[in-house]
């Protein structure tokens, strides 16, 4: 069984997805952009986009009772791999030991070609 989570404190999809599912203990967070959840930009750098990404994760995982704490496997796709340095210091804020499991890709294009985006899958209890 799977049950869609939804905020007012990030943005809407701008597909037909949802914003995160939570199925058999876990919450698997579509990859979110660093837009506001009124769906602008909040920089034009990717330090301001990835720390917006990182913002609208905290208020979905928040929406399911959940925190970074929790977070067990990432994902971060870069429109350019030589930011992957930025996107780290931001990311490392955010995260602490034992860091969740990560995977980081450069891609062509993001959607609205944004710079970064970033998706989580985390667990109800984390140990």
């Amino acid at each position: 069984m799977k049950k869609a989570i939804s905020t007012t404190n990030a943005p809407k999809a701008i597909g037909p997805y949802s914003q995160a599912i939570l199925a058999n203990g876990f919450l698997f967070v579509s990859g979110q952009l660093g837009v506001s959840p009124g769906g602008e930009f909040t920089g034009s750098n990717v330090e301001a986009q990835a720390e917006q990404s990182m913002q609208n994760i905290k208020n979905i995982l928040a929406e399911a009772g959940l925190g970074f704490e929790n977070v067990v496997k990432t994902t971060i796709f870069l429109a350019d791999m030589n930011d992957f340095a930025k996107v780290n210091e931001i990311y490392a804020k955010h995260f602490s030991e034992p860091f969740p499991a990560r995977s980081t890709v450069a891609i062509k294009t993001l959607p609205k070609n944004a710079l970064v985006e970033i998706e989580v899958v985390a667990v109800l209890k984390s140990k």
